[in-house]
């Protein structure tokens, strides 16, 4: 084990260790599965839209009733404001000195969660690549179809966005050829891919420039949007803790008798009555929580019944990430109890372990020991996924909390903090809260579920 720094931070673009592009787990579910809204925190899928998990069950309430049944839940949204275009300016010249550090000359980027940290361009994905090119010496310019090009001018000036030329490019000869063209005038060796970008881009580009001079962009970008502002910890902090709420407000309101999907509505609408766009719901009820990316399979609430939710939404872009797991009635079992406490040790001792310099993989670690002590099993047994996730413009994104992850923490990552056990045909308990390293050791978003009779 690495021994910590000293308690000041490092310097924001320090290489931070090899690292490679992962799938967001919500999306590869999805795309294996073909079901979206089926949603765990820990490692699936997210909802295309609000209700996703739930609209196809039998009775389900119209939205109208449920406004009604969570008439107390108002707005919050406007309490907060987005990040502005004049806030997200300074970052551009972070992004070239995290290039300088890396030893690269530009980073391409699609549309995407690192364009939107870095301004407030939207342009849609089609086979025509669009794209901001960033230079080491903190210059820019944008790569677009000529045709687009008067519409692209209007929408980069309107969003007031990195400056620098437009070079277009015509159907005839795509993007490519007129991309390696512009960054060899600029005098760029090295040119790294955003990774969220398409792979098309990357081996377009490595075929008109060199595929020795294209290199993956992960690092660059974890240096980059890896230590969350202060502003991003504000809005992270706030989406947390509405995500609280309405789970908890859902709990107070549930009756025997309701359906899984039809528990996955109500706290979609409740998160939307509280302000957060594009609410995803994962419940699962009883049996069905064995596994972490178990699916609603019709089942209802009955005394005793064990609920696991997980769950959250965006504000102002920035998303939440929450699992409660409790039972119904307050009727619990000695053995549910007993598991449920040990998973909140680990999540706890997790958290306690969190500093700077400290590498993720011993956050994993950690919870991974109070579970195997407690006579779960040892590696994947029952606790069979991975610690946590970053977050923030994205729901999972670098870096992560495994067990074979290097890198040191620094001040300003944020994480899931996400143990589980998982008992096939008895039950699955999962307890999710969002946490940010600080300069000494780290902090939580919310408040921690204290207990398994309630979700609060």
């Amino acid at each position: 084990m690495s021994s910590p720094p000293p308690p000041s931070p490092p310097p924001r673009c320090a290489p931070e260790g090899a690292g490679v592009p992962r799938l967001d787990r919500r999306r590869a579910l999805a795309l294996s599965s073909g079901i979206l809204g089926l949603a765990s925190g820990a490692c699936a899928a997210r909802p295309t839209a609000p209700g996703a998990a739930s609209g196809a069950a039998s009775g389900a309430a119209p939205r109208d009733e449920l406004d009604e049944l969570f008439s107390d839940l108002e707005d919050q949204s406007g309490r907060w404001q987005p990040i502005s275009a004049e806030e997200k300016r300074p970052r551009l010249a972070r992004l070239a000195a995290c290039l300088s550090a890396a030893g690269t000359d530009a980073l391409v980027i699609e549309s995407g969660a690192t364009l939107s940290y870095l301004c407030d361009v939207r342009w849609g994905h089609s086979e025509r690549l669009f794209a901001l090119v960033v230079l080491a010496d903190g210059s820019s310019f944008w790569i677009v179809p000529a045709f687009e090009a008067p519409r692209a001018e209007r929408r980069i000036a309107s969003a007031g966005a990195p400056g620098g030329p437009i070079v277009p490019w015509d159907e005839h000869e795509y993007a490519f050829a007129p991309l390696a063209a512009a960054l060899r005038e600029r005098g760029v060796e090295r040119v790294a891919i955003e990774p969220e970008a398409r792979a098309f881009v990357a081996q377009g580009l490595a075929a008109a420039f060199g595929s020795e001079r294209v290199l993956p962009g992960t690092a660059i970008v974890r240096s980059l949007r890896g230590c969350k502002e202060a502003r991003e910890l504000e809005l992270m902090r706030a989406a947390s803790e509405l995500t609280q709420r309405a789970i908890a407000a859902v709990a107070e309101r549930l009756t025997p008798g309701l359906e899984d999907r039809e528990l996955g509505r109500w706290i979609a609408r409740a998160q939307e009555r509280l302000g957060l766009r594009d609410p995803w719901v994962l419940p699962l009820l009883g049996e069905d929580a064995a596994f972490p990316h178990g699916e609603p399979s019709g089942r209802t609430l009955e005394k005793g019944t064990g609920i696991l939710v997980d769950t959250g939404g965006e504000l102002h872009g920035y998303q939440s990430d929450i699992t409660r797991t409790w039972v119904f009635d307050r009727a619990l079992t000695p053995e549910f109890e007993r598991a449920w406490k040990v998973v909140r040790e680990a999540q706890q001792r997790a958290f306690e372990r969190m500093a700077p310099g400290v590498p993720a993989r011993e956050i994993d670690r950690t919870a991974r020991e109070v579970i195997e002590r407690a006579g779960y099993g040892d590696g994947y047994t029952a606790f069979s996924h991975r610690l946590g996730h970053g977050i923030g413009l994205q729901g999972h994104e670098e870096p992560y909390l495994d067990g074979g992850n290097e890198l040191a923490l620094a001040p300003g990552m944020t994480f899931s903090d996400e143990p589980g056990i998982y008992l096939p045909g008895r039950f699955g308990i999962r307890l999710e809260d969002i946490v940010v390293v600080s300069a000494t050791g780290a902090d939580h978003f919310g408040s921690w579920q204290t207990s398994p009779a309630s979700p609060a």
